[in-house]
């Protein structure tokens, strides 16, 4: 009877210290996600956006252009830039422009493109009067033009008034300027029926797109 008196009793003390409260610790993961919580989240194939890019500029080949300058400048002709010139470069090149000359309109700081034209001292529109001194060339006995003629807004009657122009041939250029859609350049004026290289080397300085 002793016996079991004893091991009810340490039974009975072994159950009441299992069941005591116990102090639990926080585990360290808890202060790790609360740092996750605060912090945003990095949005994925989010950057700082290029720009996008322009077309490229027009170029010959080896990175230079060509561009025909011409009207009153020095040394006009054919001149070999590098990629990037300015109109103030392709005057450079042709040896600058003569005294007196009226630059008004001419954008010197403008990106030149490959293949195109200068032309210095033209006015904005064709020349109406007899007030701008001009050099003909003479052909012909014509009247000479004051000033360059423009190839894209003269009349008939204006493109008569050039050197060895006359009315069947100044209506076979406003044809052709119809048929093209207008001259992007004096050289165009060479493919004219009834233009040769000789009227063409006349008639040169004399007009402009």
């Amino acid at each position: 009877m002793a016996v079991v008196l004893v091991a009810a009793g340490v039974f009975a003390a072994v159950h009441f210290w299992s069941a005591r409260p116990q102090s639990v610790r926080a585990p360290d993961l808890v202060d790790e996600a609360a740092h996750t919580r605060t912090s945003p989240p990095a949005a994925e194939g989010v950057g700082v956006p290029e720009p996008s890019p322009g077309p490229p500029p027009a170029t010959g080949p080896g990175g230079h252009i060509v561009v025909d300058v011409n009207g009153k400048v020095r040394r006009p002709g054919i001149r070999q830039l590098p990629s990037g010139s300015r109109v103030a470069d392709a005057l450079r090149a042709a040896g600058g422009v003569r005294a007196g000359t009226d630059l008004t309109g001419l954008n010197r700081a403008r990106v030149l493109m490959d293949g195109e034209q200068v032309v210095v001292g033209a006015p904005p529109g064709p020349s109406t009067g007899g007030g701008a001194a001009g050099v003909a060339s003479g052909s012909g006995g014509g009247s000479s033009a004051a000033g360059p003629v423009s190839l894209n807004t003269a009349t008939v009657e204006q493109l008569d008034t050039l050197p060895g122009v006359g009315p069947v041939l100044a209506q076979h250029i406003v044809d052709y300027r119809a048929q093209h859609g207008g001259f992007r350049s004096i050289d165009e004026l060479r493919e004219v029926n009834g233009i040769g290289d000789r009227r063409f080397a006349d008639l040169q300085p004399l007009v402009g797109p």
